[in-house]
């Protein structure tokens, strides 16, 4: 299970998370939309472990998270960042953003 991962250094970190398959689309429900472009999602390419391991490490730091895709929630879920609660979706695409 691939997922992209982006850190945008800022006075803020935010950690940017998607499945590799949607990196580029857009969604859009009604007034909703998903735009996963590649400017701000497309970063590291990296397997489970390793995407739970740089989330949990980015929470100690206070960061914030913007995470799109069935795989990236799911792996967020795992790591603890988020909650069910935490998840909305668009087009049946699922999202959290966190704010630590």
């Amino acid at each position: 299970m691939s997922v992209y991962i982006k850190v945008h250094k800022s006075y803020r970190t935010v950690v940017a998370m998607c499945d590799s398959e949607i990196l580029g689309k857009k969604f859009e429900e009604g007034i909703k939309q998903l735009d996963v472009r590649e400017n701000f999602y497309n970063g590291e390419l990296v397997e489970e472990d390793e995407a739970v391991r740089e989330l949990q490490r980015q929470a100690r730091e206070d960061a914030t998270f913007n995470i799109v895709g069935e795989k990236a929630v799911a792996i967020a879920l795992k790591s603890t960042i988020i909650d069910q609660e935490s998840i909305g979706k668009v087009d049946n695409v699922p999202f959290a953003l966190k704010l630590i």
